[in-house]
């Protein structure tokens, strides 16, 4: 892999003092001392570190030799740097495939809690911009990935992305749906193996750095708005499941309304139906949440499977 890395020298990026507030009460509540050490690292984006994710389909074969290789057993490499060095973005290019996918290591902990197996059918529920799939189809070879996103321009986003990354000859596995997901489980109850939630949320590191006070408080007034959307979607992922399959919820962002509170809304819902099966680091039983720190840099991410038991 023939890149040259370089260390980014850029004006530190200032905060929105709005949001930077709100986190601070929330954040201070909720996670305490630990708190101030993601709140150092949040607002040092010259430190973020990201995984290099490989793309194995991005080799040199010819048409018989890429159906033998799509046989062998899959293998999900994503390589990381103990500094802040960044590789340089790839642009999109038709016809084109990418060598590698630039990521929060962290991001990838929802595909690895999915345990896709070969022939499983699986449902990407909110999946563009379609790091998670890229993900998903270099650790596995399902028999069936619907990529749904329902908004047209993060859609075509979430295309190209799968264009970047996935042969020609993928494209009868891998479909990309702009269903509501909030309805999916209704029209295609009980069809899926494993089905991904990885559910719109207040990401703490891009709405850290709004580009306005005013941007900053409507999205901290949006995010009253997001635990019943995030409920909806997971209920919606638990009914297009099958029983025995599962489901694996997942958001970029600390707070505990849109994670653990989600979570237990739905268990509540459905006692006897759902099995928790990913226990926290975190003490508590909901899931696993990934708080950034200095030197470890990954995530916000939450992460919690579920399984469907009838």
């Amino acid at each position: 892999l023939r890149v040259q890395i370089k260390k980014k020298c850029q004006r530190k990026r200032p905060s929105c003092p709005a949001v930077l507030d709100h986190f601070d009460r929330q954040y201070g509540e909720e996670l305490g001392e630990l708190w101030t050490s993601a709140r150092t690292a949040l607002l040092d984006p010259r430190s973020w570190q990201y995984g290099v994710m490989l793309n194995r389909f991005n080799l040199m074969l010819t048409p018989h030799e890429l159906h033998h290789y799509l046989q062998s057993k899959p293998s999900l490499q994503c390589y990381i740097h103990p500094l802040s060095l960044r590789f340089p973005s790839q642009a999109h290019r038709p016809g084109r495939l990418k060598q590698y996918y630039l990521i929060n290591a962290a991001s990838l902990l929802p595909v690895l809690a999915l345990q896709v197996r070969d022939e499983d059918r699986v449902l990407d529920l909110c999946s563009a911009p379609g790091g998670k799939a890229v993900a998903i189809m270099q650790s596995a070879t399902p028999a069936f990935l619907c990529c749904n996103e329902p908004d047209p321009h993060r859609r075509e986003w979430l295309t190209k992305t799968l264009e970047s990354f996935l042969p020609h000859c993928l494209s009868s596995r891998v479909t990309v749906s702009g269903q509501d997901g909030r309805l999916l489980g209704q029209t295609e109850a009980g069809f899926y193996d494993k089905v991904l939630v990885d559910a719109p949320c207040s990401n703490d590191r891009s709405w850290l750095y709004s580009s306005s006070i005013q941007q900053g408080a409507q999205r901290l007034k949006d995010r009253e708005k997001l635990p019943l959307i995030q409920a909806q979607l997971l209920r919606s992922a638990l009914s297009a499941v099958r029983p025995g399959g599962v489901v694996v919820y997942s958001t970029c962002t600390l707070s505990s309304y849109e994670n653990w509170a989600v979570v237990e809304k739905i268990l509540e819902d459905f006692p006897q139906k759902y099995a928790l099966t990913l226990d926290s680091t975190r003490h508590h039983r909901l899931g696993l949440l990934v708080v950034p720190q200095n030197g470890k840099m990954w995530g916000p991410m939450f992460v919690s499977r579920i399984r469907r038991k009838e």
